[in-house]
């Protein structure tokens, strides 16, 4: 066999796969240059540890597939048994194909088996053209009796320097918290047993070198791309390793391979840095902009009527809502939650995807053509999973919810799921909403809502949240199959479905259902760490936001939603003429603004005082930016110092200016220092190194920066 190395956008993987086991992982990280034969060959006997007092007599090495025969101690990559049997495997490596021509990702396959113990193991691993890693195991079960299986998790190194551990958790309404702490011995797990991603779900578990930041240090990240209970994990043990990894979290019997059945793994996405958190988004966004599946066209500023009508449906009132958001510069009118039969309130209806024949006796179709015939796209709010009690498909299919035997699960918001892995169920759901869309192709988005936890998930008896997820993947590919200029969102009772599996058949995230200005702040620039601004839906809600009660000016609410999928959540039938008429301002700067948001660089930028947060957005040719500075509350210090923007060229001269087409805040005059009001001109070493004296804005104020090259 041979030692491989592949290398892409500055970095590299080298694999030693001269057997006779899986190939070891020799390094993950910064690119290593261009070694011969011989030189890849010196650096990974160079990487092999030592042999130590009271340890095994030959070097345990971590391989692509951690196994106790190799002398592996740690978190294993494969857990499983045959009835009390074939529970420790040592495969044998088979063969590799490699494909590492062109400018595309590079890409191994390993083929490997135990005869032992009738398994045989595939790994795919590619690294794509702008240095995104991804490993994805598949394990075949070639004995004559089932196998159960418990875990198949990729694993990956990381090197000592990394001392450093962040990651995400939240709740409803606070999701994408930021929690740090130094590395230490031991395993650091974070597990969703949600039957979602979870609005506590990490997105990135990212290990670093000591006090990285968004602009600086060597950060290595893993993503775990699934939609069900899955467990990502960094772990440090005594004999020196440290690994990243992550997969699907299983429960006992779950996944049972009969013989010659399969198992893949979620893909795991990996991916380092040498320019801290920021590097990391760099490469995870313009790898999804690559993608064939990206959204294309211009992300239309959507309004969503929740906060406006909530359950109360009136005909009149919803064309005058679209009348006016046409007025304003809305490009997408979306009708939520309430248009189906018995949904009066949230305690009832869901399963029945009938239009109420009492609240809408002309069906939806004269709201649809009012929205369209104002040139504005139509959208609908569905909750195919879910199945409230008090409705006409619980009374009849009972026996189509994911229950264990005899009992069913706690109510949550008055709702069951829906056993999507049960053919009748699949098939209902798929029927009835490509009848929905067959007869109404004015809808072009569905807004797909998953507003509970997955409890006591039970499938025929046995645990049933991998294949639902399965399920409700095949789901969503078959329609957007039949109807492939169909958008959907990804909401779940917020941001509680955020990851890249569901990403690969949506085409937004709902990031939050908390509109509170302040709070949007945190959970949007945290979203951010895994998503471009585009796929996260960014909206301006009312003056007093409906879960936190928190008043905000129109423009620091504006402002938050200005850098990401643009809309608003809000009566702006009832709004002021000069709200309406601000209002409109902020839609028609995102609007100018939206090709450099929706394509740009993310910086996010450390500013040392913890009452200023910004962040911008620069273009890849670094002629032109835009940059947010928010202040949070008070300071310790009377003014917060310079504003340092970062990602310019060094040798470029910007102009750097507030952007004119929207009022600046309130106070902003009396406060501000003397640049402000013509502008400034300085090079982009200047910005990145000195920065400029931001205005004292007053707690939860915003100021947007544009800067434009000037030669």
């Amino acid at each position: 066999m041979t030692i491989l190395h592949l290398r892409r956008a500055r970095t590299s993987l080298v694999l030693d796969a001269r057997g006779p086991g899986l190939p070891r992982v020799v390094h993950w990280g910064g690119d290593v240059g261009h070694p011969d034969d011989d030189g890849l060959r010196q650096l990974a006997d160079a990487t092999v540890p030592p042999v130590v007092p009271s340890s095994f007599d030959a070097p345990t090495v971590l391989s692509l597939l951690p196994e106790q025969s190799a002398g592996w101690s740690g978190r294993p990559g494969l857990a499983g048994h045959r009835d009390g049997r074939d529970w420790s495997t040592a495969f044998r490596l088979d063969g590799l194909d490699v494909d590492d021509d062109g400018p595309g990702a590079a890409r191994v396959t390993v083929r490997a088996s135990d005869p032992g113990a009738g398994l045989a193991l595939t790994i795919e691993v590619a690294l794509d053209p702008y240095g995104l890693l991804t490993i994805g195991h598949r394990l075949r079960n070639d004995g004559d009796s089932g196998y159960e299986l418990r875990e198949l998790t990729p694993v990956l190194p990381v090197p000592a320097v990394a001392t450093e551990l962040l990651d995400l958790t939240g709740r409803w309404c606070r999701e994408r918290s930021p929690q740090r702490h130094s590395w230490q011995q031991g395993t650091w797990v974070r597990e969703g047993r949600h039957g979602r991603t979870g609005h506590d779900a990490t997105l990135l578990l990212v290990a670093g070198t000591a006090g990285f930041g968004f602009g600086h240090g060597e950060v290595w990240a893993v993503h775990t791309a699934w939609s069900g209970d899955h467990v990502t994990f960094a772990e440090r043990r005594p004999t020196g390793e440290s690994t990243l990894g992550g997969g699907e979290l299983l429960a006992p019997g779950e996944v049972r391979l009969g013989p010659g059945e399969s198992y893949a793994s979620p893909l795991l996405y990996a991916v380092w840095s040498d320019a801290g958190l920021d590097g990391l988004s760099d490469v995870l966004h313009t790898h999804l902009r690559a993608r064939p599946e990206h959204p294309r066209t211009a992300r239309p500023v959507t309004l969503n009527v929740w906060e406006a009508v909530y359950f109360d449906h009136d005909l009149d009132r919803l064309r005058s809502l679209a009348d006016q958001a046409a007025l304003i510069g809305v490009e997408r009118f979306v009708l939520d939650d309430g248009w189906f039969r018995g949904r009066r309130d949230d305690t009832a209806g869901l399963g029945d995807w009938f239009v109420d024949e009492d609240v809408w006796p002309d069906g939806l179709q004269p709201l649809i053509d009012h929205v369209t015939g104002l040139g504005l796209e139509f959208g609908l709010w569905v909750e195919p999973e879910m199945v409230n009690p008090e409705s006409d498909l619980f009374r009849a299919h009972a026996d189509w919810l994911l229950a264990v035997p005899g009992r069913l699960p706690p109510l949550w918001r008055k709702q069951q799921v829906l056993d999507v892995g049960r053919a009748e169920a699949y098939d209902y759901l798929l029927e009835r909403l490509d009848k929905l869309l067959t007869e109404h192709p004015g809808i072009s988005y569905l807004k797909w809502d998953h507003n509970r936890d997955l409890t006591e998930a039970g499938h025929d008896g046995r645990p049933g949240v991998h294949r639902q997820t399965l399920a409700v993947y095949r789901l969503l590919d078959e329609l957007r199959s039949r109807h492939p200029d169909l958008e959907i969102e990804s909401c779940a009772s917020g941001g509680a479905r955020v990851d890249l599996a569901i990403l690969a058949r949506t085409d937004r995230v709902w990031a939050s259902d908390c509109n509170d200005a302040l709070e949007r702040l945190s959970i949007q620039r945290w979203t951010g760490l895994l998503l471009p601004p585009e796929l996260v839906g960014t909206h301006v809600g009312p003056e007093r936001s409906h879960t936190t009660s928190r008043v905000h000016d129109l423009g620091f609410r504006a402002a938050t939603a200005l850098f990401g999928h643009h809309g608003i959540e809000w009566d702006i039938a009832s709004i002021s003429s000069a709200e309406q008429a601000e209002l409109a301002a902020w839609v028609a700067l995102h609007k100018r603004l939206r090709p450099l948001l929706h394509t740009g660089r993310v910086v996010r930028i450390d500013h040392p005082d913890p009452a200023v947060w910004a962040h911008g957005v620069v273009d890849h040719n670094k002629t032109r930016a835009v940059y947010a500075v928010a202040r949070l509350v008070t300071s310790a210090t009377q003014t917060p110092g310079a504003l340092r923007l970062p990602g310019l060229d060094p040798g470029r001269r910007y102009l750097v200016r507030p952007v004119s087409d929207v009022p600046a805040p309130a106070t902003i005059d009396r406060l501000a220092p003397r640049w402000l009001a013509a502008g400034v001109s300085l090079t982009g070493a200047a910005l990145a190194r000195v920065g400029v004296q931001m205005p004292a804005l007053h707690p939860e104020q915003s100021l947007v920066l544009e800067v434009t090259a000037v030669d």
